[in-house]
């Protein structure tokens, strides 16, 4: 049986689909604070949710036990956590999901041998991710727990971050059976195509720093940043020392995902400029024309994002937007890559 053959791919990229729609019920579990709601982990019976008004109402008292009801949602009934726990079980039913996809196809493709030696190594890295991936999870929602009803935007960047940069790879080993062979036309401008790269992903961070902190509820002008009426540049100063406005103080935080758009923008258009003095193939032309069209998309809805003040709806699209900016981003580098 051919190795690496059609059935491999489409493995993979039912994975990047997956891990998609894992990322948008993710985005809208946080935009409605669901994230919560379910305060234990069970593995294999909580994947059924409650199925009666008793096993309800037990999974509500024990959701009364942390610091979410206890200090801010103690006006909530039976029916208000019923709403609030289906995007979390949601959430983490996709997960269970997205792991029996990878897992069992690639015990399947590895004993019928079907995959190359290098593609085992790849889909063993990919296991490992969607491992670490999970215990990201459970790691965040533990930081609500305890004392403060929220969790921790450092550990909510890492598990958004490590859920994108999972599905970047997922695609480019998916990418490198598609396209067997590659042809490095200039190192330069690959390595301006990395770095653009890099700073989407530094970007993506601090949107998840954003998220984590509500950033985006405050300063909800733009291109300046003004609670009032005039459109007075204000940054407020919230933390000593000065650094961490910048990883922890809200107005802070928005800043910097303000001025790190205007970068990614800046590096597309340089990718966009440098890559018309070169010869390319149909492939390559439309991964940058694509990209440069994702990359407008993505700067509208975070303008609009914030001027609206954070819709569920449009900050889920935020979100989508800056995943279909990441696929657009990791197919071109992989199209200037040998």
């Amino acid at each position: 049986m051919k190795k690496d053959n059609k059935k491999v791919i489409y493995w993979l990229l039912t994975g990047c689909v997956l891990i998609f729609i894992m990322v948008v019920v993710g985005g809208i579990t946080r935009l409605t604070h669901s994230g919560l709601s379910i305060s234990n982990y069970k593995l294999i019976s909580g994947t059924i949710p409650p199925m009666n008004e008793t096993e309800w109402q037990e999974a509500f008292d024990l959701y009364k036990q942390y610091p979410e009801y206890q200090k801010l949602n103690n006006h909530f009934n039976l029916e208000d956590f019923k709403d609030i726990y289906f995007w979390e079980w949601l959430h983490r039913l996709i997960g269970r999901l997205i792991g029996i996809v990878f897992f069992i196809p690639f015990l399947y493709f590895l004993f019928t041998k079907q995959f190359t030696k290098p593609t085992i190594q790849k889909a063993i890295v990919l296991l490992c991710m969607g491992a670490f991936q999970g215990f990201l999870g459970w790691y965040m929602v533990k930081s609500g727990l305890v004392d403060n009803p929220d969790v921790s935007h450092y550990r909510l960047a890492a598990h958004l971050t490590t859920a994108f940069i999972t599905f970047a790879y997922t695609f480019w080993v998916a990418l490198d059976l598609i396209f067997p062979n590659k042809k490095q036309i200039n190192k330069n401008f690959r390595n301006l195509v990395r770095w653009g790269l890099a700073i989407l992903l530094l970007q993506i961070i601090y949107g998840a720093f954003v998220a984590g902190l509500d950033a985006g509820f405050i300063h909800n002008h733009w291109p300046m940043m003004s609670e009032g009426k005039f459109m007075h540049e204000t940054v407020y100063i919230e933390q000593d020392p000065l650094y961490k406005n910048f990883i922890e103080g809200k107005s802070g935080v928005q800043f910097v995902h303000r001025i790190l758009a205007f970068v990614v923008v800046g590096f597309i258009l340089a990718i966009y400029f440098k890559s018309k003095k070169m010869t390319l193939t149909a492939f390559q032309n439309n991964s940058i024309q694509v990209l440069l069209i994702m990359v407008g998309i993505q700067f509208l809805l975070g303008v609009f994002t914030i001027l609206l003040q954070v819709p569920v709806w449009l900050g889920v699209a935020h979100q989508v937007g800056a995943f279909f900016l990441l696929s657009a981003m990791t197919f071109t580098l992989h199209r200037f890559t040998k």
